[in-house]
């Protein structure tokens, strides 16, 4: 399995990484929250984890080793795929999850888009005794860079959402000042 990668950061959007590791370009999926923690540096170093399916081979990567460990402890739940834990790191910070988890709260899991009630009830039954362990730290630190709607609906689109459906929620949203994150979060919650 391939565990990490470090390299020069060849490409940085909203869902994906391109990291260029001795002349091998890696495409690494990534979380908003990754996205946003992550600097600009030229020479990254990405945790990740490789699923491999019948009909692809992906790389998802983390900017924290408590943020990979908590997406393969979501994984593991029945019900749960890699892009639907993935748009679950997006929505919350793993403190977030872990927090809801440990405090039986279905809400704000349902809150996901793609999580309904039994899923989330499955979550905390299956997960609450492994994250009692977990200290995350609780932040979610906001991109400095220059984000803006396109970037937004681009990450939208990635994830699978309709395109339309997407911009249309997007031109709801108040843009002004807003990050790229704050703008997919807050139309995660409306999608």
């Amino acid at each position: 399995m391939i565990a990490q990668i470090q390299g020069k950061l060849i490409e940085k959007n909203p869902t994906v990484l391109i990291v260029d590791c001795n002349g091998v370009g890696y495409e690494i999926k990534i979380s908003l929250n990754t996205f946003s923690s992550m600097s600009d540096d030229e020479f990254v170093k990405v945790y990740t984890k490789l699923i491999v399916r019948e009909d692809a081979q992906i790389l998802y990567g983390f900017n924290s080793k408590e943020e990979r460990e908590m997406f393969n402890l979501l994984i593991s739940v029945s019900g749960i795929g890699p892009n639907t834990a993935m748009i679950m790191l997006s929505s919350l910070v793993p403190a977030e999850v872990a927090h809801a988890i440990q405090t039986d709260d279905v809400a704000t899991i349902q809150s996901v888009k793609g999580i309904g009630a039994k899923t989330a009830q499955r979550v905390i039954i299956d997960l609450k005794g492994k994250v009692v362990g977990f200290n995350f730290e609780h932040e979610n630190i906001a991109n400095t860079g220059n984000t803006n709607r396109f970037d937004a609906l681009n990450a939208l689109v990635s994830l699978g959402f309709d395109k339309k459906a997407a911009e249309k929620t997007l031109n709801k949203l108040d843009s002004g000042e807003k990050s790229v994150e704050d703008l997919i979060k807050e139309a995660l919650k409306q999608l």
